[in-house]
């Protein structure tokens, strides 16, 4: 087995990362907006609290002036209780009012990432499986966790400290010019090298930002997989290989993560040293316009207590640019799912059709098929008719269109040709949720969620009475669930890892059989099943599938005989339809793929 390269990867799919509709990152920071409304009145009060603690920090130098240039110039001790007080005062009411502002905030900051949330989960529920796809886990993951507690960190703490800052900033300005005019246009103008630095550092900051978040969602996606995958790994002693995969991203991640530690820390030492000589020269400035009358002792104690006052804000512009840079690129890769728009939907004149008016006759009509971005139809002109209660087996080789042909009944994907009708319904004019009610889909690879057996098997019907759960059980040969330490009560593992393959087979063929559908697709779902259980499962599901409609990928010789007919798909058409002893009769293509199929399950 060949070493795998230590070399950067380039990213599969860059579009992936990229909206199909750009927008400026800031104006996708701004969209968040939304989310605010419903705590429009927690903000008004929150920006209250925030201008009247910013207004008493900058009364207190003014008390000290008053101090200074009065009882203690005057050596006059009756007036020092009273601005002692309201100096006092102004602390704590500076305080208080923080301590509100932290609380009003917190909550709406928290409601607001929990309602993004809730939305992003929701949208993800309403792509399409093409979409799901085409995206890595970790990248979505990343957008649902770090980028929005990177949004929730900049409306909770850096947008407010903005506010601050800005309002601080100007009325500062405004106070040190009329203290001290020229002194004062000196402070105001040390700010430009400042503001012309920030603007820089936003752009460069603003690209390292995104590079890391989206590295980040690479990292999360690798050690998913390497989660899920991990008995494969082992089995096929591939772990140093795996992990040197890993440590390629990881110092990525990490060099990425420095460079842009390297930008925050020249960015804030000039934001260190500009305020520092600027302090100095007023200093020793005052103390000559002191001297010369110019200005009072306690103007100029002011003075130097208001201009220490701009240190915070100027140093935290540097915080507030970093946090906000970031913010936007969340809110950038945020909105690229978001502006994603759901190609299987529900028409606008769609209706619902009630389970009592289904009789299960389905037709596939000059149905075509294209995945997105390839060049070659995988369906081309597929006519099909299954009537009610009618077993159709779907046989083909690898590759020949089968299980995308059968994703198409439940819309998981909608053909880019032709239609498919439900008792002369187009599929396109019917719910989603009433077409699911009434079409049940197993698949190939199960798929069961961390959550208990009896939450697996009646997630397609939650309302599932005890009794449809144990017939399902029953059908699918699935009673060894009741050995479990806790029965249905038990949780299984993530993907049901703790169960056997054939195990987790029959429970998705029993989940799928609660539902009591009209219209059953199964993705050769015996596939992982022994000859003996096969044996029982099939048995068993000649009584389900007389019931039903269904459509049944097959694989196996005994999966076909559970069919009343068989279609063959070859080249993405169908070639053949009928009785599976007259298609070994007259079909060559059919034989051969049987016995291929034949061959290929002894050899597993």
């Amino acid at each position: 087995m060949p070493s795998l390269s230590p070399q950067p990867e380039p990213d599969p799919d860059p579009e992936k990362r990229r909206s199909t509709r750009r927008r400026h990152p800031l104006a996708n920071l701004w969209r968040i907006r939304a989310y605010l409304r419903p705590y429009a009145w927690h903000m008004t009060v929150m920006t209250l609290a925030t201008m009247l603690a910013m207004a008493a920090s900058i009364a207190i130098p003014l008390v000290i002036q008053a101090v200074v240039d009065g009882p203690v110039k005057d050596g006059d001790a009756a007036g020092l209780p009273l601005l002692g007080l309201a100096a006092l005062g102004l602390g704590v009411a500076e305080a208080v009012l923080h301590f509100l502002r932290r609380w009003i905030q917190a909550e709406a900051a928290l409601g607001m990432e929990a309602s993004i949330r809730s939305s992003l989960y929701a949208h993800l529920q309403r792509l399409s499986v093409a979409f799901h796809s085409r995206w890595q886990s970790g990248q979505l993951l990343s957008r649902a966790t770090s980028d929005l507690a990177t949004i929730r960190r900049f409306l909770s703490f850096g947008a407010p400290f903005l506010l601050v800052s800005a309002l601080t900033y100007v009325v500062v300005i405004v106070l040190l010019i009329r203290l001290h005019w020229p002194l004062g246009l000196l402070v105001a103008a040390s700010g430009l090298p400042l503001f012309l630095s920030a603007k820089r550092f936003g752009a460069n900051y603003l690209a390292v930002s995104r590079q890391q978040q989206d590295q980040q969602g690479d990292v999360a996606t690798q050690v998913e997989e390497t989660a899920h995958g991990m008995r494969t790994i082992k089995a096929f002693g591939r772990s140093r290989e795996v992990y040197r995969r890993f440590d390629i991203r990881a110092v990525r991640l990490h060099d990425t993560a420095v460079r842009k530690a390297g930008l925050v820390a020249r960015f804030w030492a000039l934001l260190d040293l500009v305020p520092a000589v600027t302090l100095g020269v007023v200093l020793v400035a005052g103390a000559v316009a002191v001297n010369a009358g110019q200005m009072t002792l306690g103007g100029l104690v002011a003075f130097a207590s208001l201009h220490l006052m701009l240190a915070w804000p100027i140093e935290a512009m540097g915080w507030i640019l970093a946090i906000a840079q970031e913010a936007m690129t969340a809110a950038d890769r945020l909105h690229e799912v978001f502006d994603t728009e759901p190609t299987v939907v529900d028409s606008p004149a769609a209706v619902a059709l009630a389970p009592a008016a289904v009789k299960g006759r389905l037709r596939f009509e000059n149905i075509g098929f294209t995945y997105p971005g390839a060049d070659l139809p995988v369906l081309r002109s597929v006519d099909l008719e299954i009537a009610p209660g009618e077993t159709m087996a779907l046989v083909g080789v690898t590759g020949s269109g089968k299980s995308t042909l059968a994703a198409l009944v439940p819309r998981l994907q909608d053909p880019t040709r032709g239609r498919i009708t439900l008792d002369g319904h187009d599929l396109r004019d019917l719910t989603l949720d009433s077409l699911r009610r009434n079409v049940a889909m197993a698949f190939e690879e199960p798929t069961l969620f961390s959550m208990s057996v009896r939450e697996n098997l009646t997630l397609g019907r939650p309302d599932a009475s005890d009794a449809d759960v144990a017939e399902a059980l029953r059908v699918a040969r699935a009673e060894f669930v009741r050995d479990l330490p806790w029965g249905l009560d038990t949780r299984i593992g993530e993907q049901g890892m703790s169960l056997s393959g054939g195990q987790r087979q029959r429970l998705a063929l029993a989940r799928a059989v609660v539902v009591k559908p009209k219209v059953l697709v199964l993705d050769d779902p015996l596939s992982s099943l022994d000859v003996h259980t096969e044996a029982q499962v099939e048995e068993a599901l000649r009584r389900v599938l007389a019931g039903a409609t269904a459509l049944v990928v097959a694989h196996r010789p005994s999966t076909v005989a559970l069919a009343d007919r068989v279609a063959l798909l070859e080249d993405g058409r169908i070639t053949a339809v009928g009785r599976h002893s007259d298609l070994l009769a007259s079909v060559p293509t059919y034989r051969a793929v049987l016995s291929a199929e034949a061959e290929e399950v002894s050899a597993r």
